[in-house]
This record gives C-alpha cells, sequence and structure tokens, in this order.
C-alpha cells in the first residue's frame, strides 16, 4: 500500500560549543545579549518529518510517497532520496526560497539554542492530496499551518485514511481546529507534552478524543506508549536501547512502524511494539536518517524481544 507522507522536509545544522552557555551570558545583561560561540564541531543532517518517516518506512518494506515544498537549495537532498530510491513526485519546489532548516547548537550541558526557518515549507498548502491518485493510507505531519488544514480536508474528503500527527506544530492551531482535525482524522499520534496541550486547548480529554478515531495514540519515551483503541487503553513497552545518542527523529521512526502496521493490518499490540521497536533503532545512532536495517532483521530482533513474530 502506498503511504503518503505530508510533511516537512528540512537540513539540520548541529553545532557543538565546547563549554556552558551559562559561563558567557550574563544574566543582567539579557538585556542588551550580544554573544557569539565558537563552534568547533559542526555536522549536517537530513530531517524533516516527512523524510524521515519516510526513510524508515521505506526500510520496512512500505511505499512511502513523500508530499513537501522545498527550496533552491534542494539538490543535495534530491540526490540522497534518488539513492534512496524514494519518490519524489510529490515534492514541489518554491523559488526563490531556502528548504527548511534548523539551526541547533548544543552546549556541554546538553542545554540548545535552535533558530528554525520555515522557507519553503510555508507553502505546504500549493501540494495537493489529489495529486497522489494512488495512496491509500496518508500521515499529515508538522509542516505549514494552511498545508496541514488543507491535507487533513482533502484527506478526509477523499475518504483516504489518515493519521493525524502535530507535533511541534500544535501550538499554531486553537482548540476549535484540533478538534477538526481528530474528527477528520482516523489515527492521532502525540507524545505526552503534546497530549496535554491538545487536552488543554481542546477542553476534551484524551479518553474522550480517542472515541471520535480507531486509534489514539500517546508516546511516554523511556516509559513506553499507550493505544486507546476497541475502548481498550493498550499498554506498549519501551524497547532497551543499545545506546542512548540521539533522540533527533525517534517520533519520526516509531511513527514509521505505525504506519507500517496500519498498512500490514497488524494488531494494535503488535503495530504498537513494532514502532517501539523502531524508535530504539534509532536513538543509538545520531541524526534522524543514519540508522540502518533489513525488513528480516527488524522481524529476527522482534522475536527476540517479544518471544513472537511480526511478520
Amino acid at each position: 500500500m502506498r503511504t503518503l507522507i505530508c510533511g516537512s522536509i528540512a537540513y539540520d545544522t548541529i553545532m557543538v560549543f565546547h563549554d556552558r552557555f551559562k559561563n558567557h551570558i550574563l544574566p543582567d545583561q539579557l538585556h542588551i545579549l550580544n554573544v557569539a560561540f565558537l563552534v568547533p564541531d559542526m555536522r549536517r543532517e537530513f530531517g524533516g518529518c516527512a523524510g524521515n518517516i519516510a526513510y524508515t518506512l521505506k526500510m520496512l518494506g512500505g511505499e512511502p510517497l513523500i508530499m513537501a515544498t522545498v527550496g533552491d537549495d534542494y539538490h543535495l537532498y534530491a540526490y540522497r532520496l534518488e539513492k534512496l530510491r524514494l519518490s519524489q513526485r510529490n515534492i514541489r519546489r518554491i523559488p526563490d526560497t531556502f528548504t527548511a532548516q534548523a539551526f541547533i547548537t548544543t552546549d556541554l550541558d546538553d542545554n540548545q539554542i535552535t533558530a528554525f526557518h520555515p522557507g519553503a515549507m510555508n507553502y505546504s498548502h500549493e501540494n495537493h492530496v489529489h495529486d497522489a491518485t494512488d495512496a491509500g493510507l496518508g500521515i499529515v505531519a508538522p509542516d505549514g499551518r494552511e498545508g496541514m488544514l488543507q491535507h487533513a480536508r482533502e484527506f478526509h474528503a477523499a475518504g483516504v485514511p489518515f493519521v493525524f500527527d502535530p507535533g511541534q506544530g500544535l501550538p499554531m492551531f486553537g482548540g476549535e481546529e484540533l478538534t477538526e482535525f481528530v474528527r477528520m482524522a482516523d489515527y492521532v499520534t502525540v507524545n505526552d507534552y503534546e497530549g496535554q496541550m491538545l487536552q488543554e486547548r481542546t477542553g476534551r480529554k484524551i479518553e474522550e478524543l480517542a472515541k471520535l478515531v480507531k486509534a489514539f495514540v500517546v508516546t511516554l519515551g523511556a516509559r513506553g506508549s499507550v493505544i486507546y483503541a476497541d475502548g481498550r487503553e493498550i499498554a506498549i513497552p519501551s524497547v532497551k536501547a543499545e545506546q542512548v545518542v540521539d533522540p533527533t527523529g525517534c517520533g519520526d521512526a516509531y511513527r514509521a512502524g505505525l504506519l507500517c502496521g496500519i498498512a500490514s493490518d497488524l494488531d494494535w499490540p503488535l503495530t504498537g511494539r513494532l514502532a517501539s521497536l523502531l524508535g530504539a533503532i534509532k536513538i543509538a545512532r545520531r541524526g534522524a536518517q543514519n540508522h540502518h536495517f533489513t525488513r528480516d532483521e527488524i522481524a529476527a530482533r522482534f522475536k527476540e524481544i517479544f518471544g513472537t513474530r511480526i511478520w
């Protein structure tokens, strides 16, 4: 089944400051802040929710279609997607813009200062779901505000089941809009913080929102996740990672597992455990797209950890 992944394509530039921000920021001088940090270590990663989800879903044997808007500097990402054999037919270039990018500076205490430039992502509404005529499943992941609303409405109108994954885009929407998203979606996934914000903005408890969809998923980090489905609360255990290196993109890897499970008609306990395993695999590698596995390797590791077959 082809899965249409509506979301961002982005470059992540990560820099490491070999000191502590607190040693260079004077609390009584914040009103005239003017600081510069020497960052000897720097790396550039391929990111964005759509790119990250598609990357993991492809390794699972899925057929992801990325729908995103990119800028004039897209050529490096395009070359990568070509090597990965990921379709680019629903990726639209917006002239005279940059591809979305995050600039992250981290100090020795793992504090971060981040600047995010949305660039071409602001034009995500120029893409339309009906342009991907063969998609049988979709996801609305963080993207431009108007694009997220439009894509959700287009999925709903077309009768294509989709996952609503507001992520860091959740603060852009009010309570009525978020309720509309949930009513249109077939599935919702949030982390625990986003779940709390969703409850506050809609005025509805998660248990109430869960009744509006087939499944409502709340990830809890190292404590696993909970899936509200079929009138039950299904506890999904976390998977111990080989090492904890970088949480960037773990949520996207988890969501790739959800999409794979839905497309494969797996039950929710199996789907949740697959998603949990993928998050643990990703956290052991730096960057959102540097983990590697085969479908057979996933099957073997799943059997080893959970004592049952995944497929």
